[in-house]
């Protein structure tokens, strides 16, 4: 079964308009995004380690190793998404989706320690009052620094896009370590420039400033994976979506309960309905099948739905 995003509803279930992206082209848009991430992440870290080398500039140096490490989180995020799309065995009946909230945890750890890193490195220099080690003359480091601003923001957007469109988790993780390797490059140009113009001490609140932003975002990350873990509820607006879809089948006078649960990027329902108290039990567990199998049907990320017919008090 392929995911889904939806781009608008009403109570019609006839009316449900979605992409879709079923589970062959998930795996090409997987191997795309790996290789291109990592050529990427390979090019910049001989580009900037060169640049180091010939500006001596040891920070520019470490930000190249910083690159290289991007490779590993991207393979972390590769082998979770391809744990997760394996299909339900005999000691994991339910599926293997949370796989990829696990490749989410490790990812948002991962720039949680980055984030921290650098915050330690600024508040040191500060307190220390070495900013030597911050100053970049070397105008190759400003260039290295801006190609690498310009290269990181693209591979965000590019990682954040294909990870929307297959509901990544892990990807979407990826994504943000772009962001914050780009944002990273940009506290480093500003600490260059300002070194340059005879103001090291900037680079040093640059990188604290940098930290906070980092933190932040790996925190985001690392509660929504947990969330997906915890068995938390969909969101208003995909609960109100399932709400009008059950609601539109004719048959169906009240809903008494709906209960969701996310089950990794998929979604679990526990519904309660009232119909006709007289009607035959056979017609009614007919209504129940085809409301089961036309919401998994129109929501591909549900995966399965619980129906429970009360008759109509």
């Amino acid at each position: 079964m392929g995911r889904s995003y939806f781009e608008k509803t009403d109570c019609d279930n006839k009316n449900v308009v979605k992409k879709t992206v079923d589970d062959k082209q998930i795996g090409k848009i997987v191997t795309k995004l790996t290789v291109v991430t990592v050529a990427c992440n390979i090019v910049l870290f001989v580009f900037k380690l060169i640049a180091g080398i010939v500006a001596g500039a040891g920070a520019m140096i470490f930000d190249a190793v910083h690159s290289m490490s991007d490779v590993f989180t991207t393979i972390i995020a590769v082998v979770g998404v391809s744990f997760a799309r394996k299909e339900a065995d005999d000691d994991h009946q339910y599926g293997h989706e949370r796989m990829e909230c696990v490749a989410g945890l490790i990812l948002s750890a991962i720039l949680m320690i980055v984030g921290i890193g650098i915050g330690y490195s600024g508040v040191k220099n500060i307190i220390d009052s070495n900013y030597e080690t911050a100053a970049l003359p070397g105008v190759i480091a400003l260039i290295a620094a801006i190609v690498s601003i310009v290269v990181k923001e693209a591979m965000f957007w590019y990682t954040r896009h294909y990870a929307k469109l297959i509901d990544s988790s892990a990807f979407m993780a990826d994504a943000w370590h772009h962001r914050s390797d780009a944002i990273s490059s940009v506290g480093a140009l500003i600490g260059i420039g300002f070194a340059r113009a005879g103001f090291p001490v900037m680079d040093s609140v640059a990188s604290i400033v940098i930290c906070v932003f980092i933190l932040k975002t790996s925190v985001d990350i690392m509660m929504d994976t947990i969330g997906k873990m915890t068995d938390k509820a969909c969101d208003d607006e995909k609960s109100a979506m399932i709400r009008a879809y059950i609601s539109s089948y004719k048959e169906v006078e009240k809903i008494d309960l709906l209960r969701t649960r996310l089950f990794g990027n998929k979604i679990y329902v526990e519904a309660e309905i009232q119909i006709d108290g007289d009607m035959k039990l056979r017609d009614a567990h007919e209504i129940a099948e085809r409301i089961h199998d036309g919401m998994e049907k129109e929501f591909e990320d549900v995966k399965h739905i619980m129906i429970h017919i009360n008759p109509t008090h």
